[in-house]
């Protein structure tokens, strides 16, 4: 979001992120990994979900259905999901996620609904599921919900729909497993406040359907698998699949559907058939100098298809592996947008984080990446930040929903992060920061990272790491 003006899989992740760094701090700019070097942080045993969603013609609400199969690598006695529909700042603007029955290993259980954050009134933002027994570290099970999800009217959030334009976008919209190696479950509560709080392995996405009007186009997550009749007449179900993504996003409406090849990755953008501010081709040539310009710096785009959707009730962008929610904005506004959110494909997208606990690994980063690609890297000064966030820049939401909500956390966690790295980044050279950047990402690629994985990557960069102290972002670490 962009803010308005297992022990030896762990060694083998720093290993190949040492060795990368090694190589890339030898021969320079030009050693950037290559998209394989991604996988090395694939949890083989990741969860396996299958999702389908069946929308409303009217596209005020979606009826769904999700199947999770589940493998932790610690004991645990319950299946804990977070249901983000139900934050404060979603459930006020109508919308909302209910479940409306639930099975483990084929027996019907009781969902625990907990508020965990959710405003009076609201269903819970946790959800757990008894389990008939415990599971072992290495022992699967099967876990089955029905829910629906409400959508609120032109919405400014990730979920929402457009009666003027006919169009639903909708996020996070199903029980999300709470689950991250080497910690067990995320049980933060969502907080007041605009921003991310969401944390979650990636999972393989078996199956995603989406069920709508024939006569309406539909955005997905990951790569095509293609459509046929609906259930009911005048519906089309539509198929996609992924190999490892930490969430979903789906769009559907009256949509018109650009379709490009950005070296090697396939973009689809689907702009309201009323009209956008900017043109397709003006989306598209943007997104375009992001992705180009960022791989130049993160490497290699993480994934083979990217799925961009205009959004119209929201007021700037909202990220998701391989995909974008974003705002119908003039041209003049997209540059700098568009690049803080194609960061994000590479931070939380492929390299996770606690968003409520750590928010600046990602949003710090992106603001990073739209300095250096979208924007003016000198609006971003390290002598610029106020003194009243100067040393904050690790503090939670939490902490920022109760003090100075998102001016203040845009402040300190957006604005002095840019900051703080792309000062680091002068004082050691542009050529050595972004080595090890890469091999940070390619170390913690499908990963929860947190900051101590950050500083490990520069562990041969002092500097860097005295001017990530000074702004609190490695409080508590090494």
């Amino acid at each position: 979001m962009r803010p308005d003006p297992s022990a030896l899989a762990a060694l083998v992740a720093v290993l190949v992120a040492a060795a990368l760094l090694a190589g890339c701090a030898s021969a320079g700019p030009a050693s950037v990994p290559d998209q394989a070097s991604y996988t090395t942080g694939l949890w083989p045993a990741r969860p396996r979900v299958q999702l389908s969603f069946d929308v409303a013609p009217d596209l005020h609400s979606v009826t769904g259905r999700e199947s999770v199969v589940f493998t932790p690598d610690a004991r645990t006695c319950e299946l804990v999901f977070r249901a983000w529909p139900n934050n404060p700042t979603i459930s006020a603007t109508g919308g909302s996620l209910v479940v409306t029955d639930a099975a483990v290993a084929g027996r019907p259980v009781t969902p625990q609904v907990i508020a965990a954050g959710a405003p009076g009134g609201a269903p819970g933002t946790m959800i757990r599921l008894p389990l008939p027994s415990c599971l072992a570290a290495g022992q699967s099970t099967e876990a089955n919900m029905g829910f629906r999800l409400t959508l609120g009217a032109d919405a400014d959030e990730r979920v929402g729909y457009s009666a003027k334009t006919h169009t639903a976008w909708f996020g996070s919209g199903f029980p999300l497993l709470a689950w991250i190696r080497g910690q067990g479950w995320v049980r933060d509560p969502a907080v007041p406040m605009n921003g991310e709080t969401a944390a979650s392995e990636d999972f393989m996405l078996s199956a995603l359907s989406v069920t709508a009007p024939s006569d309406l186009r539909v955005q997905g997550t990951g790569t095509a698998a293609g459509d046929s009749p609906g259930p009911a007449p005048g519906t089309t179900t539509h198929r996609f699949t992924a190999p490892a993504v930490r969430d979903v996003t789906v769009g559907v409406g009256h949509y018109d559907v650009l379709t490009r090849d950005i070296g090697g990755v396939q973009l689809h953008l689907a702009t309201p058939t009323s009209g956008t501010k900017a043109s397709p081709a003006e989306w598209a040539d943007q997104i375009q100098q992001a992705v180009t310009g960022l791989t130049k710096i993160f490497g290699p785009f993480p994934y083979p298809d990217f799925w961009v959707t205009i959004t119209p009730g929201q007021s700037d962008g909202t990220e998701f592996p391989a995909a974008l929610q974003m705002s119908d904005s003039k041209n003049a506004d997209l540059q700098a947008l568009i690049a803080h959110e194609v960061s994000h494909q590479w931070f939380y997208s492929l390299v996770g984080n606690n968003q409520a606990e750590d928010p600046w690994l990602d949003e710090a980063l992106a603001t990073f990446g739209e300095a250096n690609v979208g924007g003016d890297a000198s609006d971003y000064q390290f002598t610029d930040t106020p003194s009243r966030v100067v040393g904050l820049m690790g503090r939670p939401m939490s902490y920022w929903a109760s003090n100075g909500g998102f001016g203040r956390y845009t402040e300190a966690v957006y604005n002095q992060g840019a900051a703080v790295l792309l000062e680091a980044r002068r004082r050691v050279g542009a050529d050595k920061f972004d080595a090890a950047l890469r091999g940070y990402i390619v170390g913690n690629a499908h990963r929860v990272a947190t900051p101590n994985d950050f500083a490990r990557a520069f562990a041969d960069q002092p500097q860097v790491l005295d001017l990530l102290r000074q702004a609190g972002a490695l409080t508590g670490h090494p």
